[in-house]
């Protein structure tokens, strides 16, 4: 399946990725590829719907534009949270020593390549 490989790619060539999940309008899993347990990157996935709807609801469309991604950073770990089309989101968890700059290239080549797969 070429989500899973993608998925892959993105998880392994991105430094201190713990996981990347692929989710559908109502979070529902797709595909994921992690190294932990995937009920934790499923759980993760599964809220992002809760991140996008209250930034999208904050936004002005006119004045910035319509969101594609957001990285949210904790104390140990970035969240990235991306938009593939209307139905699907990229969801990507990176722990805090990794470049954002960096995670964000991997992530966004990611997201490329997923839509021309959906």
């Amino acid at each position: 399946m070429p989500f899973q490989s993608i998925l892959k790619t993105l998880v392994e060539e991105t430094p201190q990725a713990v996981g990347a999940i692929l989710v559908d309008w109502e979070g529902e899993a797709v595909q994921e590829w992690c190294r932990c347990d995937p009920y934790e990157i499923r759980f993760v996935g599964a809220h992002k719907g809760i991140i996008l709807t209250r930034l999208k609801e904050m936004q002005g469309g006119e004045q910035v534009g319509a969101i594609e991604d957001v990285v949210v950073t904790a104390s140990d770990r970035h969240l990235i949270v991306g938009c593939i089309d209307d139905d699907y989101s990229l969801v990507m968890d990176v722990g805090r020593a990794c470049p954002v700059a960096l995670a964000l290239y991997h992530f966004r080549t990611a997201v490329s390549q997923l839509k021309k797969e959906i």
